[in-house]
């Protein structure tokens, strides 16, 4: 049965209306073509069994359902998520694989009533876009038992994500950039690039012992040229330009078409399209008792 959270963020109705069904279209590339990301990470993570751990922005639910294997039958896991038809798909997954240690519930993370008694949480680029990481971070720090740790994934800057910024450049000689009325589905994938913006937020949340990896690899961005360019016109930074650019982009799309494809095509190869990307594996945990 589907358990719905209240929530204050502005940003859940743009996620459910706007960015979900562009995730379905794109789930391939979201959901095995970026794992990177969280494979390396989560295969190096020993938990003991009987933890109990929640997945923030836990999307389908593949991460979440990794951390119910880890931690055992006698372990549990919280995944939370504001879009329920991502959650649709990772309780499917969950009863197809005979998990019952694992929970997806539909909730705004800045204001879900935890009880204070989990041991470990993770999120997976899910960080980036509360409108009050701050609040947030907080609110997580209150369901951790003390000495409780959090480790989370988030991309590190534009510069460091060809992946994203070629398109973004690419675009962008065609179109203007948005303007400070775009809509958003927060404060960005890149809000938290900085580690000691970073470091600041954990500690003003009540964190410690916070440490930042850079984590740098290979992405599948498309199963071919054609996959890919579709993909960068509905999300990501030159998602966001042409969605905001309205008629003006829907005049020039061939051309932009165009020079995308012309811009994507040097990383098509017989694994889809590949480019590079880099982001942060951040970890913190609770003062001990």
């Amino acid at each position: 049965m589907s358990e719905v959270a209240s929530t204050n963020d502005v940003f859940t109705a743009f996620w459910n209306d706007v960015l979900a069904p562009k995730f379905e279209r794109f789930r391939n590339i979201l959901l095995d073509g970026l794992s990177f990301h969280s494979k390396g990470p989560l295969a190096r993570l020993a938990l003991p069994a009987g933890t109990r751990a929640i997945d923030v922005g836990c999307g389908w639910g593949d991460t979440a359902i990794e951390l119910a294997r880890k931690v055992g039958p006698g372990g549990e896991v919280l995944g939370l998520d504001c879009c329920e038809a991502f959650l649709r798909a990772g309780r499917a997954a969950a009863q197809a694989e005979g998990l019952r240690n694992v929970q997806f519930v539909a909730a705004d993370v800045q204001a879900y009533p935890f009880a204070p008694r989990y041991d470990f949480c993770f999120s997976r680029f899910g960080m980036m876009f509360f409108a009050n990481p701050v609040a947030a971070m907080r609110n997580i720090r209150t369901a951790l038992v003390p000495g409780g740790e959090l480790m989370f994934v988030v991309w590190r800057s534009l510069a460091d994500n060809p992946w994203m910024a070629v398109p973004k450049e690419t675009v962008l000689r065609y179109l203007p950039p948005p303007g400070d009325d775009a809509q958003t589905c927060g404060p960005g994938p890149f809000s938290m690039a900085n580690p000691d913006v970073v470091r600041g937020q954990l500690r003003a949340a009540g964190f410690e012992a916070v440490d930042l990896v850079r984590n740098d690899g290979p992405v599948m961005v498309g199963r071919d040229v054609e996959q890919a360019m579709q993909f960068q016109l509905a999300l990501g930074p030159a998602g966001e330009i042409v969605r905001e650019a309205g008629a003006q982009a829907q005049s020039r799309k061939e051309e932009i078409e165009a020079a995308l494809r012309g811009a994507i095509a040097p990383y098509a190869g017989p694994d889809g399209v590949v480019m590079q990307s880099s982001s942060w594996v951040i970890t913190a945990r609770t003062p001990r008792a």
